[in-house]
């Protein structure tokens, strides 16, 4: 059985569940303030994150997943790091690995969804749907434990039959996973119906990894003490919680939780100075004041259309201001300094071979780029293929990309406006510096134009021609980032 190089321990926790619009990084750092071991991000799901880029927030100290449309999907920060787990929706083995590469470095966990019975989740095969094809669920898991670097987890819900239960759980302990988190009730079950402790306690009992219990808010957890209840009663390692931690997070408190007005100002501190969007601030508090939500201070969160909104309804409308005005000079300053001037990307530079080079798109071949020279001359010698690792900016939206070739670093020190204009630079100064011939027009490089030439040669009905023997043929298939830097088969170039 394949076991990841473990990081993260499963045993006697209190986690902080997945919620969809709740588990994000103002909520992760609350439960961790007031004694979540670990907290879950909510879930993801696997086609969205790929269209993400990584991009490091100078302003804001954060890393951040951002979509085409800008809209952040992701964020983290180094306080999380050892502690966040990753949860995705995701249905394909592969995809869930190109998620699982993108975000590995920023994570200290990944978990595959296979409990949410929502329709959202189970209309793409993901979450519940998953549990009635096990062999599917064997690809996923087996694919991750095997391919990230990160301890791998998944959460399900029981099925109909315990036996059929624990013959499922007996399989994904196989695929070499580090726990599994188990919601005891069925996949049609809601918060209303009881959870089943035996049959979780059967699970612990049978599985030899951490089994995580969850589902208990509704019947048994309303304090710090019963949560240790519900562990007993499940015979579980850990005990995962989801709304009684929504509605209050500091039930993690030995001590017994705060009062809520003060939970839910802290909670605002945390939205304000990471710029959580206002409607996902708004949401959260929402959840937080349940039955109070008409009181006048509830109908002034109701009202609120902004975060300054937000701030004034609960008192803290000067530490906006304060913060802002902070953000804002933070802003200003990185946004003051040039392109070379900037900071390196946020890796350790050590090493980096660095030149003041930029791609010229017009000095090059259409059919010949420096990113293909280099590849083509690191087949040749029987080399990793280069490695890429490439930051944006937030502020300026300018591109600094690094590649690894032979375990040695290469640089451009001239920030770039796009992705694939900042690898062709680095690629370039990796070249230059080995002598090598880069794709300039007039330039000779036989070997690529021996394969262009072959490639004309063949028959279009040869099935060989279907082969990918040129890297440019790769361009026509989508882009998709991965943390670790690796080429992806989908990018292009």
């Amino acid at each position: 059985m394949t076991v990841n190089n473990l990081s993260l321990c499963y045993h006697n926790k209190l986690i902080l569940a997945p919620m969809v619009r709740v588990g994000t990084l103002p909520m992760r750092l609350l439960a961790l303030d007031y004694g979540a071991d670990i907290v879950y991000c909510e879930e993801l799901v696997d086609l969205k994150m790929l269209q993400c880029k990584r991009v490091v927030n100078e302003a804001l100290s954060t890393v951040d997943f951002v979509a085409p449309d800008d809209r952040v999907v992701f964020r983290t920060c180094e306080r999380e790091q050892s502690k966040v787990v990753f949860q995705m929706g995701t249905s394909d083995a592969e995809r869930a690995l190109a998620v699982a590469r993108l975000v590995e470095n920023d994570v200290a966990g990944i978990d595959v969804n296979m409990g949410c019975p929502k329709e959202y989740s189970t209309k793409g095969g993901m979450g519940a749907a998953l549990l009635s094809d096990p062999d599917k669920i064997e690809k996923i898991l087996s694919t991750l434990v095997k391919g990230t670097r990160r301890p791998v987890t998944c959460k399900i819900r029981i099925l109909p039959s315990l036996e059929d239960t624990l013959s499922l759980v007996k399989r994904i302990e196989r695929t070499g996973i580090a726990a599994i988190a188990v919601h005891g009730r069925k996949r049609e079950e809601r918060p209303q119906h009881p959870v089943s402790c035996e049959a979780i306690k059967a699970i612990a009992e049978t599985l030899s990894i951490p089994v995580i219990a969850n589902g208990g808010s509704h019947d048994h957890i309303q304090g710090y003490l019963d949560i240790e209840d519900f562990r007993r009663a499940t015979a579980a390692s850990s005990v995962m919680v989801a709304r009684a931690a929504m509605w209050n997070p500091s039930i993690f408190l030995k001590e017994g939780p705060r009062p809520l007005e003060e939970v839910m100002q802290k909670y605002i501190r945390y939205a304000v100075q990471y710029d959580n969007h206002y409607t996902n601030t708004k949401y959260c508090l929402c959840q937080m004041l349940r039955e109070q939500l008409e009181s006048p201070q509830g109908r002034l969160l109701h009202a609120a259309q902004s975060s300054q909104e937000i701030c004034e309804a609960f008192g803290l409308g000067a530490f906006y201001e304060e913060t802002t005005r902070e953000l804002d000079a933070r802003r200003a300053k990185l946004l003051a300094r040039s392109p070379e001037e900037a900071e390196e990307p946020a890796e350790d530079t050590s090493g980096i071979i660095k030149m003041a080079i930029k791609f010229d798109r017009r000095a090059y071949s259409p059919q010949i780029t420096p990113k293909m020279c280099l590849l083509e001359w690191c087949r040749r010698e029987k080399l990793a293929q280069p490695v890429y690792e490439t930051v944006q900016r937030p502020l300026d939206r300018l591109f600094c990309s690094v590649v690894t070739v032979a375990e040695q670093k290469y640089q451009s020190t001239l920030w770039d406006k796009s992705k694939k204009l900042a690898e062709q630079a680095a690629a370039i100064v990796c070249l230059r510096s080995q002598g090598l011939p880069e794709g300039r027009l007039g330039e000779e490089s036989p070997s690529l134009h021996k394969r262009k030439r072959e490639a004309l040669d063949q028959d279009p009905g040869d099935p060989r021609t279907q082969e990918p023997a040129m890297p440019g043929e790769l361009c026509k298939k989508p882009f998709v980032a991965l943390a670790s830097g690796q080429e992806s088969p989908l990018e292009g170039w």
